[in-house]
């Protein structure tokens, strides 16, 4: 089932909950949230008190995505009874063995992200420990970018594989994902998009949701 996680870094934060609530009607089946840090990208966007302000006003599950150095100091602060996931990056992370082990530790799946010009190579020894590969199709930081379209590619590698290893980790794509290119998308294999402007940008999240489930 490909799944579709819209990001609140696009939503209108004066109304968050409500929002969100409007693609839960429209059939998301998970919040994406993405926490920068100004440092590791060159944004700021939120940390854990705004995301877990949406508990218990909606049933989705959140899909985090910590765009942070040191993400190991943070990692707890995210974990909720709603969340599924807490995805890091390949390049902020160390020791990523431990950080992936650590995330795992605390009851919830492990993702690990790597930016476009990162190689795939990067991730061989931990793709048959990790629950998510998140496909950076942006340079990170900002919204509304136009996706790279190599990153397609690497998508398609990554499925082969996944399949040539009967490996049990999903592809996640994030980054300049609209109508227009969400089919070629998933037929690159990819399982969980990420779209935030395209979601929330029109000012009708819900129809927008809506219009991007009925691509899949």
């Amino acid at each position: 089932m490909i799944k579709l996680a819209p990001s609140i870094l696009s939503a209108d934060f004066s109304r968050l909950a409500e929002s969100v609530a409007q693609i839960e009607t429209g059939g998301a089946h998970l919040i994406h949230v993405d926490v920068m840090d100004g440092h590791f990208v060159p944004n700021i966007s939120f940390g854990a008190p705004v995301m877990k302000s949406l508990c218990g006003k909606t049933e989705l599950p959140f899909d985090v995505h910590l765009m942070i150095e040191e993400p190991d100091r943070y990692i707890e602060d995210f974990v909720t009874e709603q969340t599924e996931s807490i995805t890091v990056h390949q390049e902020a992370c160390i020791h990523l063995d431990r950080t992936v082990s650590h995330i795992k530790s605390l009851g919830v799946k492990a993702g690990v992200a790597i930016n476009p010009a990162t190689p795939l190579a990067m991730l061989d020894c931990i793709l048959a420990d990790v629950d998510m590969v998140l496909l950076m199709s942006v340079n990170p930081g900002f919204g509304g970018q136009k996706l790279i379209p190599s990153v397609l590619e690497k998508a398609k590698v990554l499925c082969r594989t996944k399949r040539k290893n009967d490996m049990g980790f999903e592809i996640e794509i994030d980054g300049g994902i609209t109508l227009d290119n969400v089919r070629e998308a998933v037929d690159s294999g990819v399982e969980i998009i990420v779209a935030g402007s395209s979601v929330f940008g029109g000012g009708k999240p819900q129809q927008r949701t809506k219009e991007f489930l009925d691509t899949f």
